[in-house]
């Protein structure tokens, strides 16, 4: 039972994600012609060009590269994958039906193509990087963009940006400049969300504090705020004085606390501060 919860805990934000993904697509991008990138931006051009629906063409695009994606991910996670994309294609046809049925009125304007495409970059980028961060892929360039990303190192936000360039600077043959221009909004949104996401939308500081008096400001760290320290030892490269590095990683709101408690200690201590986008452990979240 607890495997199988374990399970859905991943299954379940997959077809969440894939159902944004899918209602940005058919409610903001399609209904205004502006266009996306990789497997469902081909997708989308073939729409444009000879009616054929999303669901059925995502699809078969997507066949030929589970075997590539097989071999170099693994079957663990092409299994995903296999999720990803079958919950993509059910989820566009799910909106078909319903735009077909007038169900769902997608939002068409002939003005503010701005707003559309701000709406469609935040829905397209939350709903892909729900499905990337729970690890699952759409199929297609996410595939590609997933492959990369583990052999290079390079985040999947900008090679997505990248391969979507590329799609979107063929489409212009299909859809006028000015909906290209607008396109690319949408491109850089999503792909700013997609970083977020996976980063993780929580965001805590990481404080290295140097100072003569580590061990005090470490015990007030500990007593005051709750919260973990490290002292690591250090040597000053001018003064040749050891000296001992506090290390430790609060809430944001915790912040100003902590700069009053080295303060009030030693008003000379030198403070980095850095952002941390995603914290695992006892006093943050686990996972």
């Amino acid at each position: 039972m607890k495997q199988v919860l374990q399970q859905l805990k991943i299954i379940l934000p997959i077809i969440i994600g894939t159902a944004i993904y899918a209602f940005g697509l058919h409610y903001f991008v399609i209904p205004n012609r502006l266009m996306e990138g990789g497997v469902t931006g081909i997708a989308v051009l073939l729409n444009y060009a000879v009616g054929w629906p999303l669901s059925i063409t995502t699809l078969a695009i997507n066949i030929p590269l589970f075997a590539f994606g097989w071999k170099m991910l693994g079957r663990a996670q092409m299994i995903y994958t296999l999720l990803g994309t079958l919950s993509l294609s059910g989820c566009l046809a799910l909106m078909e039906r319903f735009i077909h049925n007038g169900w769902l009125t997608p939002l068409q304007t002939s003005q503010d193509f701005m707003l559309a495409a701000l709406y469609a970059g935040v829905t397209l980028g939350a709903g892909l990087g729900i499905v990337f961060r729970f690890g699952g892929t759409t199929g297609g360039a996410d595939i590609i963009a997933r492959v990369i990303t583990r052999r290079k190192g390079i985040s999947m936000g900008q090679i997505i940006l990248t391969l979507d360039a590329i799609i979107i600077g063929i489409s212009i043959v299909f859809i006028s400049v000015e909906k290209v221009l607008y396109t690319l909004v949408v491109v850089f949104i999503a792909s700013r969300l997609i970083d977020f996401i996976q980063d993780g939308a929580y965001s805590a500081k990481a404080f290295s504090i140097i100072s003569d008096e580590g061990a005090a400001i470490a015990r007030r760290i500990t007593s005051d705020l709750d919260r973990g320290v490290t002292l690591l030892p250090a040597k000053g490269a001018y003064s040749g004085q050891q000296k001992e590095v506090v290390y430790c990683v609060v809430q944001r709101q915790e912040t100003r606390r902590l700069k009053q408690i080295v303060r009030n200690i030693d008003p000379r201590a030198f403070i980095v501060i850095n952002d941390v986008h995603d914290v695992l452990g006892e006093g943050f979240k686990e996972e």
